[in-house]
């Protein structure tokens, strides 16, 4: 391979889903100047998104919320359990803050409002991939305030006893709700960024939850994170 060539097996596959032609058009334009970035497909509501996801395996899809004939956050449901490794990122006019919180509770790793410089999509793309969570600044607020809202409704609710973590899934938890990516996490524990992410895995698997953005709503639930 020639210095400056990305490998095959490093390159990211996006599919774009947009009901707009315009719109998607204009993300292909900018993302296949990124080497390390495929549009491998695109799809114009969540029928086909489900579709072409199916049969395109992409890791990542840029999903809008509102689109004719099935919802991007419907859509979003559904390739999560048909495709668990597949990451899917919000790309919306919609800042609602209903969408979003539907959003993260269908599996989204990330909600941006199409405001955002085009330019940010590739990276936030390459983010989502490698695990990461993405939110517009706007949305990011809103998501807090909600966070804050379901914390005081639970204080008014018997609660189910929840699944025991051990002292140090705890503290990889806290750092986790804190957004702190797996290599920041293993510098503050003394741990290797491996150890992180099988920690990660086994949180999320014994609170049954599918993304590390619900692990921060359970860590604000159970006031792991405090919010002011």
């Amino acid at each position: 391979m020639r210095t400056g060539e990305i490998a095959e097996d490093d390159t990211l596959k996006v599919l774009i889903v947009d009901d707009h032609a315009v719109f998607r058009r204009g993300l292909q334009m900018v993302l296949r100047q990124e080497p390390d970035i495929e549009v491998v497909g695109e799809a114009q509501d969540g029928f086909e998104a489900v579709a072409k996801a199916q049969q395109l395996m992409p890791d990542v899809v840029l999903m809008d919320v509102r689109m004719p004939k099935r919802s991007g956050i419907e859509a979003t449901r559904e390739i999560r359990d048909l495709l668990p490794h597949v990451k899917i990122l919000m790309l919306t006019i919609s800042d609602e803050e209903a969408d979003l919180y539907e959003a993260i509770k269908a599996g989204a790793s990330g909600y941006l409002l199409k405001e955002i410089s085009i330019d940010e999509v590739a990276d936030a793309v390459r983010s989502v991939s490698a695990g990461q969570s993405r939110l517009s600044p706007q949305m990011a607020s809103k998501l807090l305030a909600e966070f804050a809202a379901m914390s005081k409704r639970a204080d008014a609710q018997q609660q189910f006893a929840a699944p025991r973590l051990t002292e140090r899934e705890m503290e990889v938890l806290k750092l986790v709700a804190q957004g702190k990516n797996n290599r920041d996490i293993g510098r503050a524990l003394f741990i290797s960024e491996n150890t992180v992410k099988n920690h990660i895995r086994n949180i999320l698997e014994k609170l049954h939850l599918r993304s590390r953005m619900e692990a921060v709503v359970y860590a604000v639930r159970e006031k792991l994170l405090e919010i002011t």
